[in-house]
């Protein structure tokens, strides 16, 4: 029984794996292989967003590697390709996108975060210090009369 429950499962992972979908293309020289790697290596999957579509198995993601090949057997360059696709799907699918008047903020806003935290916290110290040299360490008359009392009383006892 349990040689067959062990059987039963391998052949379930094995099903899987038959089912993962491998591209094979034939590319003129290894030079625009290693171009289509690092093209589908920048490009980011638009359905999967934190992956690049040289590792999705979504289909959308074999669809552009698809295209990628196809622009490299016309000849277009990396810049051309990678234009083409920002054109069609946005700034979004480079993991690097370009410095511009729309991606300013992806780009400095997590520096003028931490240099707005930065400030408070410099704000914060400064009160504080100066909080603390605007109270003296000397007791007003009230208190001091209060505080003779208590020893007073203290004596005595």
């Amino acid at each position: 029984m349990k040689r067959w429950l062990a059987a039963v499962v391998l052949g379930l992972s094995l099903a899987g794996v038959a089912h993962a979908a491998i591209d094979t293309y034939e590319f003129a020289n290894e030079g625009e292989r290693e171009r289509f790697r690092e093209l589908t290596k920048e490009l980011r999957c638009p359905k999967c967003q934190n992956q690049d579509i040289a590792d999705s198995n979504a289909p959308i993601a074999t669809d552009l590697r698809r295209e990628i090949f196809r622009m490299l057997g016309e000849g277009k360059d990396n810049q051309q390709i990678i234009d083409f696709m920002v054109d069609r799907y946005g700034e979004f699918v480079r993991y690097n996108p370009a410095l511009s008047s729309k991606t300013a903020l992806l780009w400095f806003g997590p520096a003028g975060l931490l240099l707005g935290g930065l400030v408070v916290i410099a704000v914060i110290v400064r009160r504080r210090r100066v909080q603390r040299s605007a109270d003296p360490d000397t007791l007003s008359v009230e208190e001091r009369q209060r505080l003779d009392q208590l020893l007073e009383k203290t004596k005595h006892d």
